[in-house]
């Protein structure tokens, strides 16, 4: 098992793990707040060994800071403070690996991580597209996120990846950038291609899971991936140049199982593991 809060932030370490506790935007079920909380409580149930990766947490350095405390109501400033804490960890040379909270909260994150590398490109996996200009009149919503982020960094540095819901502009959109791409052992192998050796923004919200493995999520959606497709996604990422990342959208009081959360909490073991390869 692993506990995140066992490692001391004031100890060297190249991975800073950072809870955003936010879900101040959702449009359907509310909740993703508490999931910094779940993975950490659900990491004590898991190995610390990936047989996919051969690796273990034992021997990855790895810090904690915790949750980021953020002003109830107001997103801007919340955003703000979510930029200063990536923009931080990337002044110390650490990788920074925020655990969601709803997926608005990757904005500030990719931002302050383009800043630094500006040949940045970003790979997302959801189930929704998130590419809206607004939603019901509001720029700032995790439904509009990789739109922000296109408009920073271009729609041809992004890769999507699980998509199975949109709007009819969202999805002409893609096509005419050819963001998306599958899980197909071909596109893999494109997509691995195509990020190559420039630095690499890794987004996952964890509603790219089907409901009936991971039902613990705002906003599911029928005909997502399973865990052994996820692995094999992971395995195909190793050798990037991963400088910054998140998983995102768990809202753990919406499975009362507790296995969203432990599923959550293998997934980022996995990129723990992945990034200190």
């Amino acid at each position: 098992m692993f506990d995140f809060t066992d490692r001391d932030v004031k100890e060297p370490h190249n991975i800073r793990v950072i809870g955003v506790p936010f879900d101040g935007t959702v449009s359907f079920r509310p909740g993703a707040r508490f999931g910094p909380a779940a993975i950490r409580d659900a990491s004590d149930g898991i190995e610390t060994y990936s047989p996919l990766l051969d690796h273990d947490l034992e021997s990855v350095s790895y810090a904690d800071v915790g949750d980021l405390e953020l002003p109830m109501g107001s997103v801007e400033v919340s955003l703000s403070i979510i930029k200063e804490s990536v923009e931080d960890a990337l002044k110390d040379n650490v990788i920074p690996f925020l655990l969601g909270g709803e997926h608005l909260v990757s904005l500030p994150a990719i931002e302050a991580v383009y800043e630094k590398y500006p040949d940045l490109v970003v790979v997302q996996l959801d189930a929704h597209a998130d590419q809206r200009e607004d939603y019901l009149g509001v720029k700032l919503s995790h439904a509009c996120v990789m739109r922000r982020v296109s408009e920073f960094l271009g729609q041809e540095h992004i890769r999507q990846i699980g998509i199975r819901s949109g709007t009819r502009d969202e999805y002409k959109l893609m096509s005419d950038y050819s963001t998306l791409t599958t899980f197909r052992e071909h596109d893999l192998a494109a997509l691995r291609a195509w990020i190559g050796n420039r630095p690499l923004y890794l987004t996952v919200d964890l509603d790219v899971f089907d409901p009936a493995s991971f039902p613990g999520t705002g906003t599911p959606e029928p005909g997502g991936i399973d865990w052994w497709t996820f692995q094999r996604f992971i395995g195909v990422m190793k050798g990037c140049d991963i400088v910054g990342l998140d998983a995102v959208e768990l809202a753990p009081q919406l499975d009362n199982s507790g296995c969203s959360s432990v599923l959550a909490a293998k997934c980022v073991r996995e990129m723990l593991l992945l990034v200190s390869l």
